[in-house]
């Protein structure tokens, strides 16, 4: 660990313990007004600190208003050893680094060197900066603002980290061209990489005590790890695992594959672009580029107008796909040979044909359809497709790269147990020989919030049980005065209730979609009495303290939609090992998920709110009690006048019915 500062601090009072750094008496209590010791958080902190000094691997499930951020910030600093963090999202990674962990550094004192590593496309390239200028689809008077902005920003950046950029949204296009690629980049020349962004991070990550990574960029360093190929994260001694529940969806992607149509687009696009600069005598490369690009709309059409997203089995006999994928292979392998012949006359061919290849092996894979440890499986958007392998599961392939990196592992989250038990977290992962901790919430969920299932409802299958949600959340909202999140398990459910609740509501209402996410959120915490509607991108990650957020609706239980193809296959993988498949992985997946939701609802001490849950299986089926007994213990009602009552009496104390 590096130097620490001279000033008095706890530590020269002899050895301390995290529990006493984030006691009553320690740094925090000093040097944070208002800070109360938390019991949980203690107990968390001391549980990790244990994990880190005997090198074992921790699970750790952490109710809100534990503060498991810190709980793990404060061994991170003080145990001496290097450490990685990853953490589910940029927005999280940003938010870790640049505010939690400076306030941690100040309050105990220390100075470790720290550094934030994000994925290749997070960051400029200059050299591709300079080309894009020479792009005429940047000629548009609006791309063309965005990419001026960018260059502005590029004369004084000094990480090349693109969330610096305030006034280009993430969406445009011109992102895609200026920043960091791995087919573009990948074969600097030594004398590049003195000014490129992603090679500076990559070395200050190596030289740090603590790196802040993301699970995408977490898995794909695994995914090279367990493939034995190059790594992008330092040998550590510590990994800690943050919003841990994310993990195992992430890994799949990673140890799987993928092709896109706009992978191929771009290959031939560049593949053009390339035989202008440094091939202009060599038109097969023109004409098979161009070509690679009507062979890939075909193969998009063959699949239908629709936007679906099937297993490929249920698709792939079909004449029309079966020819239009031979014919797109074809093109492939035609497109290759000139870029072949021609790579050596520059880095941009070269990169061009190193990546016609990987396409073609991965093609090849595809079609070949024979290893039944993967689901192939296939999405179409409007203009668009993807061609995806996914492994059935993730344990053998993550604990295989977990085995490589010799170190201490830290596993934690608001949601990793069902009804108590960790294990089907610890078997999507393959991880055995852990120690586990459960610490509840410290909030007094008996007191300040109330569970409300509404007597009477249909089964979730009848056609009265949209119309039955809607009149529900309409009196509910009314009672809460707005204040309110409606949650739903489909786009259709939120359509509708969106066209319902514009029409009927007299509180200000926001849609899911109507503007970004973040801004979203703010709109709704600003207005104060406002209506928000979202889907499953809303029943996590989203945090309202105080009276704005009064009230959480949730129209179904969250299981997984069974026409998946990627859910059937594991569906039927694991009853062909004898295992009950709903049992065991089902509704394990569908608790944690509410369990998410339910998180959005009390978000700091003083909070109070009530919880909707209009499905009325949670009391028809014996499985019910399993969600019941994943959440936090709260006074369950089944009459409307018991939600007015809590609400007419929002600050007083509510007897029991």
């Amino acid at each position: 660990m590096s130097d620490t500062n001279p000033e008095k601090s706890i530590f020269d009072a002899g050895p301390v313990t995290v529990a006493d750094i984030l006691g009553n008496d320690g740094p925090f209590a000093d040097a944070k007004p208002g800070f109360r010791a938390r019991v949980e958080q203690q107990e968390l902190a001391s549980a990790i600190d244990k994990c880190i000094a005997e090198e074992n691997i921790l699970v750790a499930e952490a109710g809100t208003g534990v503060g498991k951020t810190y709980a793990y910030l404060v061994p991170a600093l003080t145990c001496g050893k290097q450490v990685i963090i990853s953490t589910g999202t940029r927005h999280l990674q940003d938010q870790l680094f640049h505010t939690d962990l400076p306030v941690v550094k100040q309050v105990l004192r220390r100075s470790p060197k720290v550094a934030l590593l994000k994925g290749r496309a997070n960051y400029l390239c200059q050299q591709r900066l300079m080309k894009a200028f020479h792009n005429p689809a940047f000629r548009e008077p609006k791309l063309a603002k965005h990419l001026e902005t960018i260059r502005n920003w590029a004369e004084q950046t000094r990480t090349g980290d693109t969330s610096e950029v305030m006034n280009v949204p993430e969406s445009s296009p011109v992102w895609s061209y200026v920043t960091s690629s791995d087919d573009f980049c990948r074969d600097h020349e030594p004398d590049d990489l003195a000014g490129c962004f992603v090679s500076k991070a990559r070395k200050r990550a190596m030289e740090a005590d603590i790196v802040v990574v993301n699970h995408h960029l977490f898995c794909a360093d695994l995914a090279l790890k367990e493939g034995s190929f190059g790594e992008i994260l330092p040998d550590t001694d510590v990994v800690i695992i943050d919003e841990a529940h994310q993990l195992p969806e992430t890994a799949a992607l990673f140890f799987g594959q993928r092709l896109s149509s706009r992978q191929l687009f771009d290959l031939a696009r560049d593949s053009h672009a390339e035989y202008l600069s440094e091939a202009p005598d060599v038109g097969e490369i023109r004409d098979r580029a161009a070509a690679l690009e009507k062979a890939t709309r075909d193969f998009r059409l063959s699949l239908g107008l629709e936007q679906q997203r099937e297993a490929w089995a249920k698709v792939q006999e079909q004449p029309g796909v079966s020819s239009a994928l031979e014919h797109l292979q074809q093109t492939l392998e035609l497109l290759y040979e000139p870029l072949d012949a021609a790579a050596a006359r520059g880095k941009g061919l070269d990169s061009c044909k190193r990546r016609c290849l990987a396409h073609l092996e991965v093609l090849e894979e595809y079609s070949d359809n024979r290893d039944e440890n993967y689901v192939h499986w296939f999405e179409t958007y409007r203009t668009g497709f993807s061609l995806n392998l996914t492994p059935q599961n993730v344990a053998r392939p993550f604990s295989s790269a977990l085995s490589q990196l010799n170190c201490s592992w830290v596993f934690t989250s608001a949601t990793l147990a069902v009804k108590g038990s960790f294990e089907h977290f610890e078997t999507q992962l393959g991880i055995e020989e852990t120690d586990e901790l459960q610490v509840d919430s410290p909030f007094d969920y008996k007191k300040n919030a109330m569970l409300y299932l509404p007597a009477n409802m249909p089964e979730p299958q009848s056609p009265m049980f949209d119309e039955s949600v809607l009149s529900i959340a309409e009196h509910v909202v009314n009672a809460s005065e707005g204040r309110c999140f409606v949650l739903f398990t489909s786009y259709r459910a939120l359509e509708a209730a969106a066209t319902f609740m514009r029409a009927n509501c007299r509180y200000p209402v926001l849609v899911q979609g109507q503007m970004p996410k973040r801004e979203l959120v703010e709109a709704f915490q600003s207005l104060g009495n406002a209506v928000l509607l979202g889907t499953s991108s809303f029943w996590e990650g989203v945090d309202v303290r105080g009276e704005a957020l009064s009230c959480v609706i949730i129209d179904k239980l969250p299981f997984a939609s069974p026409g998946d193809p990627v859910l059937q296959a594991r569906i039927q993988g694991l009853q062909q090992n004898g295992i009950n498949a709903f049992m065991d992985f089902q509704l394990p997946k569908a608790v944690l998920a509410l369990k998410q939701g339910v998180g959005r609802l009390i978000r700091d001490v003083d909070d109070r709110g009530v919880l909707v849950i209009c499905d009325p299986r949670l009391q028809t089926k014996a499985y019910g009690n399993t969600f019941l007994d994943s959440l936090p213990s709260m006074r369950m009602v089944q009459r409307p006048e018991s939600v007015e009552k809590f609400f007419a009496t929002l600050y007083e104390p509510v007897a029991d019915e």
